[in-house]
């Protein structure tokens, strides 16, 4: 299977898509009490959907992926690399509303290094789709093993997500945190301690 930054987007959407779709998000935003006949709300439907299209973009992959550079140093013991917090908004796929807040990701070098900011791009790559927290936090750990074979890999998500704050329960103050361990991390007590510790400085 292609690492996810290689595979081709499939979301080709012609002139016709777009004015097929702006139709249906007009008549949805119509039926549910928005007056489109105004002048900060004619262009809503379109707005929209460019809107949402934008929102998941991660479903284009991302080439910049692809780079990966030698660790020096090599049989020395290397430390744990992490990034955060990594800001990120994705689109539940149960409720298609957003959920957003932050993402900490951590690894320990095998023989390869990843630029910081790529770190910042798997965690977006697959924050811009329909999905769920926890498969998002399995993804980024399994995509950074997947592009340079770590020893060990920490993600760690905390997020506010508004299917559960604009409707059911309408609970406004609550966060969900999910953190996901590879390699190292899921052996050893005291590096995931030492992970854990860092997210709280």
């Amino acid at each position: 299977m292609p690492w996810p930054a290689q595979e081709p987007s499939q979301r080709r959407l012609t002139d016709a898509d777009w004015q097929r779709l702006e139709g249906h998000a007009a008549e949805i935003l119509a039926a549910f009490g928005m007056d489109l006949d105004t002048a900060g709300t004619r262009e809503t439907p379109r707005r929209f959907l460019r809107a949402l299209y934008d929102a998941t973009a991660g479903y284009e992959g991302d080439p910049k992926l692809m780079t990966a550079f030698p660790a020096e140093h090599e049989g020395v013991q290397r430390g744990m690399i992490l990034e955060g917090p990594i800001s990120s908004h994705a689109l539940c796929e149960h409720h298609a509303l957003p959920f957003h807040g932050a993402a900490h990701v951590a690894y320990v070098a095998g023989s390869e290094i990843i630029g910081i900011s790529k770190l910042t791009r798997i965690v977006r790559l697959y924050a811009r789709r329909f999905t769920v927290q926890e498969r998002m936090g399995e993804q980024v750990a399994d995509a950074l093993v997947e592009l340079i074979e770590p020893r060990a890999v920490a993600v760690h998500l905390d997020a506010a997500h508004l299917c559960t704050q604009m409707r059911g329960v309408e609970e406004d103050g609550s966060r969900t945190v999910t953190t996901v361990w590879r390699g190292l991390f899921a052996e050893d007590a005291d590096l995931r301690r030492e992970f854990l510790l860092q997210l709280r400085r």
